[in-house]
């Protein structure tokens, strides 16, 4: 059983989110997701076949203007290159950041099944 303090939160938690809209309901588990990050898996396609496959990302950004503050068209991040496409991190895989264009390249972002 949870204690009383923890309990009380998520009394709390649970009220709030019943009182919000759907969009806010998933911008609040977008932060607490971002927060607490996951485990996840981009997988790169040239038409059907995968070319490239990034694991254990925490998450993918969107790219913004330093100066004027704008959406760039491109994601970014942080994740371990699997070279061999074997879907595991291997002892000379490592982490790597990589961009991914909006307009010419078709990703998929998946939760790690692992």
């Amino acid at each position: 059983m949870l204690p009383t303090r923890h309990a009380a939160a998520v009394l709390v938690a649970a009220t709030l989110l019943t009182g919000c809209t759907q969009e806010s309901q998933n911008k609040i588990g977008r932060a607490i997701q971002n927060w607490t990050g996951t485990n996840g898996v981009l997988e790169v396609y040239a038409g059907e076949r995968l070319v490239k496959r990034f694991l254990s990302i925490d998450k993918l950004s969107t790219a913004a203007g330093t100066s004027d503050g704008g959406v760039r068209p491109y994601r970014f991040g942080y994740g371990v290159l699997d070279e061999n496409l074997n879907g595991t991190v291997d002892a000379d895989e490592r982490k790597v950041y990589f961009e991914i264009s909006d307009y010419s390249t078709a990703y998929v972002f998946h939760a790690s099944p692992r």
